[in-house]
């Protein structure tokens, strides 16, 4: 029952996430905000996110994981309720920064609390599934978004009631707590500590949040280079989600049972071989949707695989500031993608697959490079 309660949880956020994206996005342009500073406002989540993560550590281990989940989760519910109350740009941007705020809050719990518990042999089916949730429920948010057409207000209200539901049920958890932090080792400390133990792991959530990024961001303005139509784009981008969300399971009982380090750099590897091959293919509708689908195979599960590996890889105490580390590099990762990546359209539409591919190369050469070590959790 506890796994279900915090995958449950875990696809409310996505949902959430999934729906205010697109949201928003639209209401801003309606309300003639340019694309620049609509792009700007988007990144206000992931500043939030950064922000808070140097805070949480402690409060976990003297608190528990329960109460973590609860005040995340409470932030999440309160900004949705005001969101329609109060449409204005600079209020929206500190709703934006609370959500990101609270989400992290959500998810570091959720996601620490799951590492913890999860035996070696199964963590790689249960972050799949984690990460499954999660996406499966940002799939459906833009589908809840589109309620905005009968009311405004409908799709912050449903996602506030959804994620309160969530938020009930937490109380039926029994609470829990990390391994107590060392009193010598500061925050800085277990940072570098995490960071020197399980670095190549560390690498696949940043290289998944500027390719997941830079896919739905930027792909968009390829496809436009390439004179494609705006129907053909709806169709081909949602097949990099879907390829995802399909194969998250499988690939983690894969690594479960050949080791996390060989899945993780065969994936990357062919998910590199993917966009590469999309170089080729030019404008072609099928041709496209069938290597994002492909790539998105082998990699929609680099975060949970990641998570995964650098649970593998350190202590419990450590644990915490490891998945702290994820999803700050997450953060850095979805903010520098679209930038960096429409930079390089700019100089040639086609080099965006080329980019992503490096991207993906360059953990996998050093998981490749470097000595697998694993440490018992």
């Amino acid at each position: 029952m506890r796994f279900a309660i915090l995958t449950g949880i875990v696809a409310v956020s996505g949902l959430s996430q999934g729906m205010l994206l697109p949201l928003l996005a639209v209401l801003l342009d309606e309300n003639g905000v340019s694309s620049s500073m609509n792009g700007a406002h988007a990144a206000a989540l992931y500043i939030g996110v950064l922000t808070i993560s140097p805070f949480l550590e402690r409060p976990l281990s003297k608190y528990g994981y329960k109460p973590m989940i609860l005040l995340g989760a409470s932030i999440v519910i309160c900004a949705l309720i005001l969101f329609p109350l109060f449409p204005s740009f600079f209020v929206w941007l500190v709703l934006r920064f609370a959500i990101g705020i609270g989400d992290h809050m959500l998810h570091f719990a959720t996601q620490t609390w799951i590492t913890d518990f999860s035996p070696p042999a199964e963590r790689g089916r249960r972050l799949s599934l984690y990460g499954w949730a999660f996406g499966l429920g940002f799939t459906i948010g833009p589908l809840l978004a589109a309620l905005a057409s009968v009311e405004e207000a409908l799709p912050f209200y449903l996602a506030a009631l959804l994620s309160f539901v969530g938020w009930i049920a937490v109380f039926w958890l029994p609470n829990e707590k990390p391994k107590p932090l060392e009193r010598s080792s500061s925050t800085a400390g277990r940072f570098i500590g995490a960071w020197r133990q399980a670095w190549p792991a560390l690498l696949l959530p940043f290289a998944y949040g500027f390719l997941e990024a830079a896919v739905h961001s930027i792909f968009p303005l390829y496809a436009l280079r390439e004179r494609m139509s705006a129907e053909q784009i709806a169709f081909i981008l949602p097949c990099f989600s879907l390829g995802g969300i399909i194969f998250q399971l499988p690939l983690g009982a894969l690594s479960d049972r050949f080791g996390r380090r060989r899945v993780i750099t065969g994936a990357l590897l062919a998910g590199a071989g993917c966009f590469l091959i999309a170089l080729t293919v030019g404008a072609s509708t099928v041709g496209l949707a069938a290597c994002l689908f492909t790539a998105g195979m082998f990699t929609g599960s680099l975060f949970s695989l990641g998570i995964a590996y650098m649970t593998d890889l350190l202590p419990k105490a450590l644990l915490p500031a490891g998945n702290l580390l994820c999803g700050m590099l997450y953060s850095l990762g979805s903010m520098t993608g679209p930038p960096l990546a429409g930079s390089v359209v700019d100089l040639s539409a086609r080099a965006f697959f080329l980019a992503v591919s490096v991207v993906l190369l360059v953990p996998a050469i050093c998981l490749v490079s470097r000595r697998e070590q694993e440490t018992a959790a």
